[in-house]
């Protein structure tokens, strides 16, 4: 993708757990990711579970029930959408935060 050329986020594809997260890490510094980030199994099966290609962000409700999806990505996210999503499921409960958190994927070395 021409943007990751343009942000110089390159990397071949892992070989393994471990190289995944470090990639997923070194991505989420270099892209300036502000939201929390998670990262799939080695196998992919949330991936398979939702169809999570391209991109997308859901927000889960506590019944467990998709109660947001975003449209594909990775251009796809409004941020707009999301919050007025996220005040429908969580009423009274303060906005996200809007500046730097930090991202629960991080390198393991």
């Amino acid at each position: 993708m021409q943007s990751n050329v343009k942000d110089n986020v390159i990397f071949a594809t892992p070989r393994n757990e471990e190289e995944r997260e470090f990639i997923a890490g070194a991505c989420v510094r270099k892209l300036g990711i502000k939201i929390p980030a998670v990262l799939d199994e080695f196998g992919n099966g949330t991936e398979k579970a939702y169809t999570g290609w391209p991109d997308r962000l859901y927000l889960i409700d506590q019944q467990g029930h998709i109660a947001f999806k975003t449209k594909p990505g990775p251009f796809g996210f409004d941020p707009k959408l999301l919050a007025a999503a996220l005040a429908k499921v969580a009423p009274g409960e303060p906005p996200p935060a809007t500046k730097t958190q930090a991202a629960v994927v991080t390198p393991s070395h």
